[in-house]
């Protein structure tokens, strides 16, 4: 049997290939970091990395490193269960309760990513007389668990209020209403419009979630995310998010939300209920993270730094990005072949990067994904700009 399947999967893998679209995974030799050595055919490259989420530059922090060595000699490496059975440690409990305070919210509870939280609200809140609405550019988790759950799914186009304001009225009948945004939009470094969209919320009486993975730590006066930086903290009934971006870096998921939502999830959320405790070294390191987050402030002002010269710099130098002051900054390509080669040349002057095309991105708008950190340094950030200048004119001498 597997014969025959074997040569269709090898047909799609050969298309997938010939139109540009392949992704090959790059193996990085060192602790991830502003600059990594890359295997590139025959000797390692040292490069420096554009296109991590390590926002605050924290993935190789030395107390957070010493916080992980530390907590495996307390807390061992795993847990070897799921939380309701045996695999809870006065670890998970902590992390829980300073990721409510931090983020200004009732309870938290853990999971092993943000994927697996997206896929655990709303299977448990929503039943078949409910109704979802969730922004057009949300990311694929959410897509995921909205079609999981059992209550009906309406749209609207990216950040769109008018056309959010018509589904809220389209869907006045259902039960309990919840809409759902992206609070950055990782393809595009796009800002969710909170504040107006808990306005509608509260004049249609609906809930409101966000998916906060590409902001807090970094985005809002204390690093807060999304909802700090609208003014709507009080305002977002659930707030999901990661361990895995500027937090660390690592791995893990939370949900943030109201104590009745969380304790429901407790109960009913499956990829809680079935699926191993975070292990106890990334809490703990988290914890350590938490701490830094309060002295932050010389970190984020640096990344917000490190953005605008890129941004200045890039629109000097004619190349077309997405507007914003994201430190995600979208270098728009179009072609998703020349997206992969743009990327490759990039790499070949040092400067690690990946091109994004369908079905990541929009057909027709591949784009080079670039990503500041706080660990870069200005002299970084140029060169940065100067490569890709150097790879537009290698491309059109071709």
């Amino acid at each position: 049997m597997y014969a025959s399947v074997r040569d269709e999967l090898r047909a799609t893998l050969d298309e997938i290939r010939d139109a540009g679209l392949h992704k090959p995974e790059r193996v990085i030799g060192t602790p991830q970091g502003a600059s990594v050595s890359v295997a590139s055919g025959g000797e390692p490259l040292e490069v420096l990395n554009f296109c991590a989420n390590n926002y605050l530059g924290l993935a190789d922090h030395p107390d957070v490193v010493a916080a992980a060595k530390d907590a495996l000699e307390r807390w061992g490496y795993g847990m070897a269960s799921v939380r309701f059975i045996c695999g809870t440690q006065d670890v998970h409990k902590e992390l829980e309760a300073r990721l409510s305070a931090f983020l200004g919210q009732e309870d938290t509870i853990l999971y092993s990513s943000c994927f697996d939280a997206n896929g655990g609200v709303f299977e448990t809140l929503l039943g078949p007389e409910d109704a979802v609405i969730s922004d057009a550019l949300n990311h694929a988790s959410i897509i995921d668990g909205i079609r999981l759950s059992k209550a009906s799914r309406h749209r609207y186009a990216n950040r769109d209020l008018d056309e959010l304001e018509q589904r809220l009225k389209e869907t006045q009948d259902s039960r309990r209403r919840l809409i759902v945004t992206d609070g950055v939009f990782s393809m595009d470094g796009h800002i969710a419009p909170l504040a107006g969209i808990c306005d509608l919320a509260d004049r249609y009486d609906a809930m409101v979630m966000v998916d906060d993975s590409h902001a807090v730590g970094f985005i809002g006066p204390g690093g807060r995310g999304t909802p700090e930086l609208a003014g709507v903290m009080d305002r977002v009934d659930i707030i999901t998010g990661t361990l895995g971006k500027a937090l660390g870096g690592a791995s893990g998921g939370y949900v943030a939300a109201r104590a009745e939502i969380v304790a429901l999830l407790r109960q009913r959320s499956r990829p809680y209920l079935f699926s191993n405790s975070l292990a106890p070294v990334i809490a703990a390191a988290s914890l350590t993270v938490l701490d830094l987050l309060e002295n932050a402030g010389e970190l984020r002002q640096r990344l917000a730094e490190n953005t605008r010269l890129f941004r200045r710099g890039m629109t000097e130098a004619g190349f077309t990005i997405l507007p914003g002051d994201h430190p995600i900054v979208p270098v728009m390509i179009g072609d998703a072949a020349e997206a992969a080669r743009t990327a490759e040349l990039l790499l070949e002057q040092g400067i690690y990067v990946i091109g994004f095309s369908y079905p990541v991105v929009p057909l027709g708008q591949a784009r080079i994904r670039v990503q500041l950190s706080a660990a870069h340094s200005t002299d970084d950030v140029r060169r940065a700009v100067a490569a890709f200048t150097t790879a537009r004119e290698a491309l059109s001498t071709n």
